[in-house]
């Protein structure tokens, strides 16, 4: 070992090598995620850009929201570009999504025993495990999302946090159900769940979940500048037919007593396309094998609605 202090002139140059290294380190740390403005969100997404600020004032008031919608308006795909939006980058680190199911429960929400090969072990839960990664980095915000969050059993579910995810509850703790541990849900997480309002297996939301959200409604698409861009990119005649027949079809299932705006068709069956994919047999695979089976469903006791409709749709690319 020497002391190599004395010698200034190659100290400097040693240090003049490593600082170059340093700037190259720092900027692979800050570009690793992609950026994502407005922008990028309103070119991706069929909203308007009034939409997407209301969204974004109630979320970051409330806490939490529940996107409800017909199949087929985007709902996922929003929640987690509006999550990218308020990030301003696609940080996948700080986003996390799980499903909600009929056998979805506290113990792989929160926290909970589970057996193993010598007996049973204490683990954490998915949203326990996220709240403590947030909680760490309370600079930034974190975006839980839940999918098809009315298919599971709310009170069960969430148990003790049900108090603790409202806006006023946040940062203060309760001891939890498996553990003597004092718990808090950090105020830098957002909770975003989706909610299929044309699923008529499933009850509505209790009354004491639905106060702790605010509920937006979202709406097919086609009139928004962005998806009138895409139309007119693809060019395509019998694509125009065809959403100009579904748009009257929404009329026609917004009218309908036994359906209404929760039922319309939405945009997303006819995303993803380019000039060269969206030929005449793609458009009738999506109206033979989506939209029809769709009517089927929502008009099961009203045959003669399914088939003129089916008539108009079939026509609509011939």
């Amino acid at each position: 070992m020497t002391d190599i202090t004395p010698y200034k002139d190659f100290v400097q140059q040693i240090k003049e090598l490593f600082e170059d290294d340093v700037l190259d380190l720092d900027d692979d740390i800050t570009n690793s995620y992609p950026l994502y403005s407005l922008d990028d969100f309103l070119s991706e997404v069929y909203m308007d850009e009034n939409d997407y600020n209301q969204i974004v004032s109630v979320l970051k008031k409330k806490k939490n929201i529940i996107l409800q919608g017909a199949p087929g308006v985007g709902k996922t795909f929003v929640a987690k570009r509006i999550a990218y939006a308020m990030m301003g980058m696609k940080d996948i680190d700080r986003v996390q999504m799980v499903q909600f199911h009929q056998s979805y429960s506290y113990e792989d929400f929160v926290m909970g025993f589970r057996p193993t090969t010598t007996g049973f072990e204490l683990r954490k839960g998915v949203f326990y495990n996220f709240c403590k990664k947030a909680e760490i980095d309370s600079d930034n915000e974190y975006f839980f999302i839940i999918d098809e969050i009315n298919r599971g059993n709310l009170s069960k579910i969430f148990g003790e946090l049900f108090m603790l995810i409202e806006n006023d509850k946040r940062g203060k703790s309760i001891q939890l159900l498996y553990s003597e541990e004092k718990f808090s849900i950090p105020e830098n997480v957002y909770i975003i769940g989706m909610m299929n309002t044309a699923d008529r297996s499933l009850a509505l939301l209790d009354y004491a979940l639905r106060r702790r959200f605010s509920f937006i409604d979202m709406k097919p698409g086609f009139k928004t500048e962005g998806f009138a861009e895409y139309q007119s990119s693809l060019d395509c005649k019998k694509f125009d037919k065809l959403v100009d027949c579904v748009e009257r079809l929404n009329r026609v299932i917004s009218e309908d007593d036994t359906l209404g705006e929760g039922f319309c068709i939405g945009h997303s069956y006819f995303c993803n396309l380019d000039p060269d994919t969206v030929t005449e047999n793609t458009l009738n695979e999506i109206v033979k094998y989506e939209l029809i089976p769709l009517l089927k469903e929502y008009w099961f006791d009203e045959p003669s609605n399914v088939r003129k409709w089916s008539e108009e749709l079939e026509g609509a690319i011939r």
